[in-house]
């Protein structure tokens, strides 16, 4: 089993309102891999986004025993996910620095071979099956809802000037729903979360052929950290990788 994480500010950014983390059991075979992409001005953003992350693991952490199965794994995350928005909506409605701050997530709770996924906002997850990306997420935003009804092509949404206006963000109302998602993970499959600094700057193929060529997730996630700044580097950007490893395939 190997992991890792980083987050950068970028180029452009003033400061870093992304947050990722990642929790290993000690049983070598549960991990829970989080990435939040906050929003609403630079203190708040930072606080919606580090608030989320903390109270969805701590959820996780406090109710996780054994191992689970897909729709008890989606049920404890779905219960993760209304606490941290909670969290957040109450810490806005309290404080008017933090008024309108929210945040983006995207998760997964890794079982064995079993992973369930769970994502609000533009932060995604893959499946990198050592040639291909598979995108496992779907944006809530309003090109790609544009996209998806056939409005406009994907080409014309990767560039689209709107392309940032997300639909659906933690901490924003009093309740938000997350959609989840269910993939099974080969000793060679990589796991990527990551937040639109990366996604935005850089082609699925581009990061395709950067996890393929990287020995290790180390190495990947400092090659994509590099692939997102020399595309621009205009956002915050955050990875988290996740492989059972050979050795572990059943």
């Amino acid at each position: 089993m190997e992991y890792f994480g980083l987050t950068d500010k970028g180029r452009v950014r003033p400061t870093n309102q992304d947050i990722y983390q990642i929790e290993a059991r000690e049983d070598n075979q549960t991990v829970l891999l989080v990435v939040c992409d906050g929003m609403g001005g630079a203190n708040a953003g930072n606080v919606a986004s580090r608030f989320a992350a903390q109270t969805f693991i701590e959820v996780i952490r406090d109710a996780l025993g054994g191992p689970l199965d897909a729709r008890a794994r989606q049920e404890l995350l779905t219960r993760a996910l209304d606490e941290a928005n909670q969290t957040v909506f109450s810490l806005a409605g309290r404080q008017p620095e933090f008024r309108g701050m929210g945040t983006t997530l995207v998760a997964a709770l890794v079982q064995g071979s079993e992973a369930t996924v769970i994502n609000v906002g533009d932060s995604r997850a893959y499946l990198f099956d050592g040639a291909r990306l598979h995108q496992l997420t779907e944006d809530h935003s309003y090109v790609e809802e544009m996209r998806r009804q056939g409005r406009i092509t994907a080409e014309v949404a990767r560039t689209h000037p709107q392309k940032n206006l997300i639909t659906r963000a933690v901490g924003v109302e009093p309740s938000v729903e997350g959609d989840l998602f269910e993939a099974r993970l080969g000793g060679h499959e990589v796991l990527l979360l990551c937040s639109d600094g990366l996604t935005g700057m850089a082609e699925d193929e581009q990061i395709a052929q950067t996890l393929k060529t990287a020995k290790t997730l180390a190495l990947a996630g400092d090659a994509l950290l590099t692939l997102a700044l020399e595309g621009g580097g205009r956002d915050n950007i955050t990875v988290a990788l996740f492989t059972r490893g050979a050795e572990e395939e059943a």
